[in-house]
This record gives C-alpha cells, structure tokens and sequence, in this order.
C-alpha cells in the first residue's frame, strides 16, 4: 500500500493559478447555492424563541439551539466555512432577524422571504463570509492537488492512503492560516469596528492574551475538519475510480463528481459528526465571550466537552443535528468537487490545445 513506483508527471498537468481559479469558482457557486438554506434555517431558529421570552428560556447549546438563554450569537455556514454572527443586547445583529414575520416551515420561510424582503434576502452575510470562505477552499483544494500529486509523482508512492494522507495535510494548513483571521473578524463584528481597524484589533488581541490567542479554538477545528478531509478524500477518489469503471471512461464527468462529492460528503459529515457538535459549542462560547468582552483564562477540552454531552445527553447528544448536517454536507460537498473538477478539467483540455 505505501510501495514506490516510479511515475512521470501527471497528463495535462494544469497550474497553481488554473488550480486556484477552479477552486475559487467553485467556492462562489457552492456559497451561492448553500446561503439561502443557512438564512431559512437562522430565521426558523430565532423565531423558536424570540429575544423577548429568551431570558425565560435555556437548552443546551449541542442540542441543536443555539444558547436561547442569550442569543447573542447564530452559527451560520455559507456551505465552506461556519461563521459566528454576534448579536448585541437583544437586538438585530443581521438582515436576517430584521422582521417579525411568522413561518410554518422551511417551505413557507423561502416563500415568505422572498416575497415581502426580496430574493436579496436569501443571500443576507453571504459577502462578508466569502471574504475568509473562498481563500481557504483556494488553499485547502490547491494544496490537497499539490501534496497528492507531490506524494504520487515526486516521490513515487503509490496506494489508497495517498488522497487520505493529502486531505488531512491540507485541511490542516487551511485551518491554521485562516484561523486567527476568523476569530478576528467576529471580534471585531461583536465590537462594531470596521475593516480599517483590523491591525488594532489584532494587536490588542495579541497584547491582551499573547500570540497563541489567536489560534483559540483551533482544536476542535482541527479534530473535525482534518479527519472530515482525510475521510472525504479516501471515500471521493475511491468512488469516483469505481464508477469511472461502471462508465468505462478514464475521466470523470460533471455526474460522476457530484455523485462521489455527495456520497464522500455525507459518510465524512456522519463519521465526524460528535466533533461538529463539539466545534459548535466552542464557537458560541468563544463569540459569547467576545460580545461580553470577557477573557476565558482556561478553556475547556475537546475530551471534556464531549464527557459533558454524554453525561446530559447520552450518545444521542454527540449525534445531535444528523440529519441536517448531511443535507446541508452531501450537496454542498458535490456541488464545490464537481466545479472544481469541471473548471481543472477545462484548463487541461486548453493546455493541451495550446501545446
């Protein structure tokens, strides 16, 4: 499985920057396709439990609510990327929670939004999430493509791990570079600053709790996303070679991509699961600390975090929100590979016309 062989340099080989353009294309479709499901689903969550009876109220937060008790923060995701949104004193943090109007379901939300906020609304925080979301589905795809090919052609392995062993890596470098970055900006959103303030803010940030601050919660976004790319990149080279066979083809078309995104996708998004709930938790105590400006000397463990869920809640609780998350996963998943595999497969055919 880890034996060498010695190979050339992959056919059609297309460049960093076609890499980048593929992935940064597929980033702004996947956005624009996941960002209305994530509104609807906000403004279903924040009519459960209006800020006026939500001091009455409290659940936990792994349970599939988000804090109640306070509301000072939504956990929003534009299919790439999950994102804290902090709200101030009860009021309305974002277009999203600017109108009382009741809904009775997912359905009637998509109708009701469109028809009395206008179709805009669907894509409300859609451009301030792009602004971290693109860049780093950039890095993690160019890198995982680079590493793979590296580990296959540069130093000749061969075997299934590859794409396992290149999706961690990957994920792991994404994670760490934009990291910081995110945890800044929704310091600055829950303090009101602009973008002009942005070395301010981090020097603050540094000068108040040291360098290392900046990577706080950095953990639990590591032990979901680097096993979740490990385990997406071994299941979508895998499913994709099998039905290449089936379709007696030697590339992938657009359907054979977004068939193994989605089936990689959804068994990646299940087997990583109790470490989405805990990644949760921790981004609505961290943007809950930040809103009330308030510093958490000694956080609590990933281990510790999980023991608490299983002592409330049983195992169900770090199986929490199932089946939304591979709804929202598996599509999300098919919809990014098969652009990026369209976009890279339309470089090498204009390569090889150029040659």
């Amino acid at each position: 499985m880890g034996e060498r062989a010695v190979n050339s340099s992959p056919v059609a080989a297309i460049s960093p920057v076609q890499q980048m353009l593929a992935s940064g294309t597929g980033a702004l479709l996947t956005s624009i396709f996941v960002t209305p499901l994530d509104v609807v689903k906000i403004r279903l969550q924040a009519q459960q439990t209006p800020f006026h009876q939500a001091s009455a109220a409290e659940a936990a937060p792994w349970g599939g609510v988000i804090r109640p008790s306070k509301w000072k923060c939504f956990l929003y995701c534009n299919g790439l990327m999950d994102h804290i949104y902090v709200c101030q004193n009860g009021t309305s943090c974002t277009s999203w929670y600017k109108t009382p109007t009741h809904f009775s379901g997912t359905l009637d939300a998509f109708v009701k939004i469109s028809r009395h906020e206008g179709l805009r609304s669907l894509w409300s925080g859609l451009p301030p999430t792009l602004v971290m979301a693109v860049p780093a589905t950039v890095i993690y795809f160019t890198c995982y493509d680079q590493l793979r090919d590296f580990l296959r052609y540069g130093l000749g392995f061969q075997g299934n791990h590859i794409p396992l062993v290149a999706g961690g890596l990957a994920r792991l470098g994404a994670v760490t570079v934009i990291s910081p970055l995110e945890l800044v900006r929704t310091k600055m959103q829950s303090r009101r600053l602009p973008y002009s303030e942005l070395r301010a803010c981090i020097r603050s940030a540094v000068a108040q709790d040291g360098l290392l601050s900046l990577w706080r919660g950095w953990g639990p976004t590591v032990l979901r996303d680097v096993p979740f790319s490990a385990l997406y990149w071994f299941n979508y080279e895998l499913v994709k070679a099998r039905l290449c066979e089936q379709h007696q083809t030697t590339q992938a078309n657009v359907s054979i991509s977004f068939t193994a995104g989605a089936v990689s996708g959804a068994i990646a998004a299940i087997l990583t699961l109790p470490f989405d709930v805990v990644k949760t938790r921790r981004q609505i105590q961290l943007g809950e600390m930040d809103t009330l400006g308030v510093t958490l000397k000694r956080t609590s463990s990933t281990w510790h975090i999980m023991k608490e869920i299983w002592a409330e809640l049983g195992y169900r609780g770090l199986f929490a929100g199932f089946m939304p998350r591979v709804i929202k996963v598996a599509p999300a998943c098919a919809v990014m590979i098969s652009t990026y595999e369209f976009g890279k497969a339309f470089f090498q055919k204009m390569n090889l016309d150029r040659e």
